[in-house]
């Protein structure tokens, strides 16, 4: 795909500033290497700029009393790779998102001891039903019934496909699954065995953090536990204000100030994908409505016989 369409990915460079020129109605976007002992900047010009670094591109670290001077590895679950390394550790996860579900699966394959922090409710549902994939499904029944139906509906097959999750310390929200994620952006946790693994033992469900001591963890029920490490599923954020120098399309929290369906479009060329808090199927709407109108202006153009403006690299300093 990338071949046939003349598509060159640059890889190991990190985004420092984009920034509309008013003078030459163009978008200046400066890079920096991030390969090698060399540092080299670059910048980009463009008639079109689609930000899609998502909902999801730094990790929170939340504050936690005793958390900076704990003596074991801790790490966030953007930077887990596998849990090889913590085999035969107790690992303590900090949160049960579907990242905190995932890391805790992945180490009790490997011979880890995880336990899971669950402070709050969370949905959990089967990652298929019927053959569909949950999502799918979900949009499928969206067509023809209303929201709260839905979300009836799927906590109902939930319930006959992996049972009553509440007798393993899992409380659901008062809130249906969907209703939940438009309008807090809390995604629902598609299980893919880690439920399995708490109904076994080999995951250990465990309340909320009073404070970290040592090697040790105080929990609010007030048991104390012994730990190595500790990996933090303690959720993402987007870093668009970090770099994006506009106000008037994106928000501070990182998202398009317009909701859903119409937050993919700005002004002078500025687009969004994938900040819909609508998962892969959002982010699939946006982009086949930004696809769509990036040819509709090509064309356009064309048809004026204006010049086209081209997309290029230049090299502004290297040291």
């Amino acid at each position: 795909m990338p071949k046939k369409f003349d598509i060159r990915p640059q890889f190991n460079e990190c985004v420092q500033s984009a920034k509309y020129d008013e003078a030459c109605k163009l978008w200046r976007v400066k890079t920096v290497s991030t390969a090698g002992s060399v540092r080299s900047e670059t910048e980009y010009i463009c008639q079109m700029l689609v930000v899609a670094t998502g909902e999801n591109a730094e990790g929170v670290v939340p504050e936690i009393e005793g958390l900076q001077e704990f003596s074991g590895e801790v790490i966030h679950a953007k930077d887990y790779k596998s849990g090889e390394k913590f085999q035969g550790k107790k690992v303590l996860v900090v949160g049960c998102g579907n990242s905190g579900m995932e890391v805790s699966l992945d180490l009790s394959n490997h011979n880890a001891k995880p336990s899971m922090v669950i402070r709050n409710s969370v949905h959990v549902l089967p990652r298929e039903m019927f053959g569909k994939s949950t999502f799918d499904l979900a949009m499928m029944l969206m067509k023809w019934l209303p929201l709260w139906i839905v979300d009836k509906l799927l906590l109902l097959f939930a319930w006959f496909i992996i049972g009553n999750i509440q007798s393993y310390g899992i409380k659901r929200p008062s809130l249906g699954p969907l209703t939940l994620k438009n309008h807090h952006g809390k995604t629902p946790v598609l299980d893919i065995g880690a439920l399995e693994k708490i109904r076994s033992g080999d995951i250990t469900v465990v309340p909320g953090i009073k404070k970290f001591t040592g090697k040790t963890v105080e929990l609010v029920n007030g048991d104390i536990l012994n730990i190595d490490s500790v990996v933090l599923a303690t959720g993402y954020f987007s870093n668009v204000p970090f770099w994006l120098h506009e106000s008037e399309f994106f928000a501070e929290n990182g998202f398009p100030k317009t909701p859903f369906p119409n937050g993919w479009k700005g002004k002078g060329g500025l687009y969004a994908a994938g900040f819909t808090r609508r998962g892969l199927a959002g982010a699939s709407a946006d982009a086949m409505k930004i696809s769509k109108d990036i040819g509709k202006e090509w064309k356009a153009e064309l048809k004026q016989k204006k010049q086209k403006v081209p997309t290029h690299r230049r090299c502004i300093s290297t040291f």
